[in-house]
C-alpha cells in the first residue's frame, strides 16, 4: 500500500494526491505520479520467479510489490506568454520497450513530455594506493609498484531525463500513448494530437485538429487517445460529446475528418 504506515487523512497534503498509475508489459513494475511532479516506482517482489511461478503465486494469493525508487519528473513552470502558471502534476505515464537492461518511461504535466531512463548504476571506488596517503614512505622501485584496483562499494537507482517534448501543446496534455512499432508515440491536448518520434525532441506532426476558426463555434474537445495495440496505423481518441473515433494514419495526413468508425453514446444507456 502506498502510504502504509502513515496517518493518511493528516499527512497527506495537496501534493501527495496521486494523479496517474501505470503497469509495465510485465506487470513487475508499477509507475505511480502525483501532483507534486513526483514519480514513485515499485518493483514486484518475486520478479526474479519464472512465469510459471508466477502464475502459482498469482492463482494463491495477489503479488506484493516494494518501492523501487523514486525520482522528480517535473517542476512547476511559469508561461510568461500566456501569464499563467503550469503546475507540475503528473497526467500521464507510459512505459517504453526494453531494448537493455534499462528501463524507459514517458512523464507529462500539462505542457511538456520527458522521456526517463531508470538503471541500476553502480557506485565504484579506486582502491590499492602504491602509498597510504599520509604515510611519508616512497616507492623506491618499480616492483614496488601495485596496479590500483576499482571496487563496486554499491549499487543504486538512477532516472535521467533522456529527452523532452516541450512547446508542442498550446492546451493542457490529456494522453499520451506509445505506438506498436515501439518508435513513435501520441500525445493528445483539448484540441489537437501531434504524432512524435522517440529519437526526436524538437519536432511533431499534428494528426488531429478539431479547432475551429472561430473559438466561439467550439462544442467538443479531445478527452483521451490511444494507440491500437499491434496496428500502427491505427488509433482512437475521444471527444466531450461522447463519442470515439477510429483513425487510420494512411487514409491522410489529417485524421479528423477521415475517421474510420465512431462509436457514439458510449456512456448513454
Amino acid at each position: 500500500m502506498f502510504g502504509e504506515g502513515r496517518n493518511v487523512v493528516e499527512d497527506v497534503t495537496d501534493v501527495d494526491v496521486l494523479s496517474s498509475i501505470e503497469f509495465d508489459d510485465t506487470g513487475d513494475y508499477i509507475a505511480v505520479g502525483d501532483r507534486g511532479g513526483r514519480v514513485v516506482i515499485f518493483e514486484r517482489e518475486d520478479k526474479k520467479s519464472s512465469p510459471e511461478e508466477k502464475k502459482k503465486i498469482g492463482s494463491n494469493k495477489t503479488p506484493e510489490y516494494k518501492f523501487w525508487t523514486e525520482f522528480q519528473s517535473h517542476e512547476p513552470e511559469f508561461d510568461y506568454l500566456k501569464s499563467q502558471e503550469i503546475e507540475e502534476k503528473i497526467n500521464k505515464l507510459k512505459w517504453c520497450k526494453r531494448s537493455n537492461n534499462a528501463h524507459f518511461l514517458l512523464s507529462t504535466n500539462d505542457k511538456t513530455i520527458k522521456f526517463w531512463k531508470i538503471y541500476e548504476k553502480k557506485i565504484k571506488q579506486v582502491s590499492t594506493f602504491n602509498a597510504d596517503k599520509n604515510s611519508t614512505s616512497k616507492v623506491k622501485s618499480s616492483k614496488d609498484l601495485v596496479i590500483p584496483t576499482i571496487d563496486t562499494r554499491e549499487t543504486v537507482i538512477a532516472a535521467t531525463p533522456r529527452r523532452i517534448y516541450a512547446n508542442a501543446h498550446a492546451y493542457h496534455i490529456n494522453s499520451i500513448s506509445l505506438n506498436s512499432d515501439g518508435e513513435t508515440y501520441i500525445s493528445s491536448d483539448d484540441l489537437r494530437i501531434n504524432l512524435w518520434n522517440l529519437a526526436i525532441s524538437d519536432q511533431s506532426f499534428n494528426i488531429v485538429d478539431i479547432k475551429p476558426a472561430n473559438m466561439e463555434e467550439l462544442t467538443e474537445v479531445i478527452t483521451s487517445a490511444e494507440f491500437h495495440p499491434r496496428h500502427c496505423n491505427l488509433f482512437m481518441y475521444s471527444s466531450s460529446k461522447g463519442t470515439v473515433k477510429l483513425a487510420d494514419m494512411r487514409a491522410a495526413a489529417l485524421c479528423d475528418r477521415d475517421a474510420k468508425g465512431m462509436i457514439d453514446g458510449l456512456l448513454r444507456f
